[in-house]
Formats: C-alpha cells, sequence, structure tokens
C-alpha cells in the first residue's frame, strides 16, 4: 500500500467501515459517522443521526458482505475530505448489489467521521 494511500481520509474511513460493515457491528458502524450525518442509503427516505444509522445497519442481514472496488478520494483542508468508491454488497443467497458510494467526511477531534453519506445503485440496463 503507498503512503499516499496510508494518509489518505478516505480510505482510512472506508476500511473501518468494512469491517464494522463484514462484521455486523451496528454500534462500531453508527460511531463512524458524525452526530448529526446525512445518511441515504437503499432506502427511500434520507435518515439523519447516529441512532438513525444504528438501526438501518441493524436491520441488514449479518450475513451480508461489502466487498470496494475503485476508490478515489480528495481533501478540502485539513477537516474536509470525500470521494466515492464503487461497492457491491453480496450475501450468500446470491443477492448482489453494485452502488457508487459517496462520503464527505469531517475531521472532529482527531479522527475522521462521515459527515454524509449516498449510495446509488449501478444500473447496466438503460
Amino acid at each position: 500500500m503507498s503512503t499516499d494511500v496510508l494518509n489518505d481520509p478516505l480510505h482510512e474511513v472506508l476500511s473501518r467501515w468494512q469491517a464494522a460493515f463484514d462484521g455486523h457491528q451496528t454500534d462500531a458502524m453508527a460511531d463512524l459517522f458524525t452526530p448529526d450525518a446525512l445518511f441515504q442509503g437503499f432506502g427511500p427516505e434520507t435518515i439523519s443521526g447516529r441512532d438513525a444509522v444504528r438501526s438501518y445497519y441493524a436491520a441488514v442481514p449479518d450475513y451480508r458482505r461489502a466487498h470496494l472496488g475503485n476508490v478515489h478520494g480528495y481533501r478540502i483542508g485539513e477537516h474536509v475530505a470525500g470521494g466515492f468508491a464503487d461497492v457491491t454488497f453480496r450475501d450468500p443467497t446470491g443477492w448482489e448489489a453494485a452502488v457508487h458510494l459517496s462520503l464527505v467526511l469531517q475531521r472532529e477531534g482527531g479522527r475522521w467521521r462521515i459527515r454524509q453519506y449516498h449510495v446509488s445503485r449501478i444500473v447496466t440496463d438503460h
């Protein structure tokens, strides 16, 4: 892994996010977000806050896994970063969903947290 990747907030946060998601650790997932984070997952509504994020991930089957693809990050100063990642969610039943994930990160208390989270399903038949 290159030094740029190691110093990239997006890679660091996504690494923690993937470990918590794959381990179905809902408290760890919620802790990755700012207290007032905006979150748009697969549901029809945007939700806000750690408790809502925790509830969202608690409803995800514990056998589902996230596979990260291309990750492209950027930084704006010392306290804001973000970027995009290709993620494929899979589970043993054969269910699969490829998405583009976009994140805005905020440095809070020396730690990067997710301020805004948005997934968009990749549809290939349009």
